[in-house]
């Protein structure tokens, strides 16, 4: 006995956010990699190589937005949102790996004391043009991306260049007037640092919902208490609540009710009562309820 309304949440209006993201990301990317072959640029390389993998993340968002659409069948009765959990993992591990590079760069030209040539003016235009870009991206994901985990792992990385281009701004002003070089590669540490905690906090949620834990923020003993407020609800057990992907819990609790109410009929309308509690109370949309009188949990532990 079930209940399974659609979320809706990797609909086409995700899909058609993530392509029109794509599409801006991609372009300011060959934009600034142009830029910081002119200016010399080690931070606005990064921001460039950051892109990349935003461009990278965006299309493995959009193709896993494409295949978590795809409706259940007889082999994967939940259909194919899981897909979205695999392309934020993708995104998390793209995230390391970019912090990574940079950091070894960055240190290596600190370390070397190597005096290349920045050119500030052109770090400048450039920096402040993938600024406005990101500016753009973030927007048309910030509403989905606290419906879906795939949108959510996109729109960090979107976030994450929109600071570093914020920082590669402050260090193209630096050099401007000072002509201090090092700034450049001080600001490519401090985006491979910024990159990190998301990057991990990411890989977290990840590991959260594959490893089918109670969905953050929800409490089982507040869903118990609600359960147990229904009328001719007696008793519940065997509860179980998980998660597909972001915004998409699923629960299953066994409830024990009066037999007088199931001999009349009335299990129809106690199901009811309970799966509109958790919709409305908890925002579950899934949920399946075995109903049972009283004494028969007894006999399944016996048996």
């Amino acid at each position: 006995m079930h209940d399974h309304v659609p979320t809706g949440i990797r609909g086409a209006d995700n899909r058609r956010l993530l392509a029109i993201s794509l599409g801006v990301t991609s372009v300011v990317m060959v934009v600034q990699i142009v830029g910081a072959v002119l200016s010399g640029s080690l931070a606005l390389l990064a921001d460039a190589a950051h892109m990349f993998t935003d461009a990278a993340a965006l299309v493995i968002a959009l193709v896993a937005s494409i295949v978590a659409a795809r409706p259940a069948n007889d082999r994967r009765t939940f259909g194919y949102q899981r897909a979205e959990v695999f392309g934020a993992l993708v995104n998390g591990i793209i995230l390391i790996a970019l912090s990574v590079g940079v950091a070894v760069a960055a240190v290596l030209r600190l370390s070397r004391g190597d005096q290349v040539e920045v050119t500030g003016g052109v770090m400048l235009v450039v920096a402040i043009v993938g600024f406005c870009a990101n500016g753009v991206a973030m927007w048309l994901l910030s509403a989905a991306q606290r419906r879906s985990m795939n949108v959510r792992g996109a729109y960090l990385e979107v976030m994450g260049d929109l600071i570093g281009s914020g920082m590669v701004i402050i260090a193209a002003v630096v050099i401007l007037l000072t002509g201090w070089a090092p700034a450049d590669a001080i600001v490519s540490l401090v985006i491979a640092a910024m990159i990190v905690p998301r990057a991990v906090g990411l890989l977290r949620e990840v590991v959260s919902v594959l490893g089918e834990s109670v969905p953050e923020g929800m409490h089982v003993q507040a869903i118990r208490e609600h359960i147990l407020a229904t009328p001719h609800v007696h008793d519940v057990h065997d509860v179980h609540v998980w998660q597909l992907t972001r915004g998409a819990p699923v629960f299953s609790a066994h409830v024990v009710v009066d037999q007088e109410a199931l001999r009349s009929g009335r299990s129809g309308e106690i199901l009811a009562s309970l799966q509109g509690c958790l919709a409305a109370h908890f925002d579950v949309e899934h949920s399946t309820f075995q109903l049972e009188p009283a004494g028969h949990a007894e006999h399944d532990a016996h048996a």
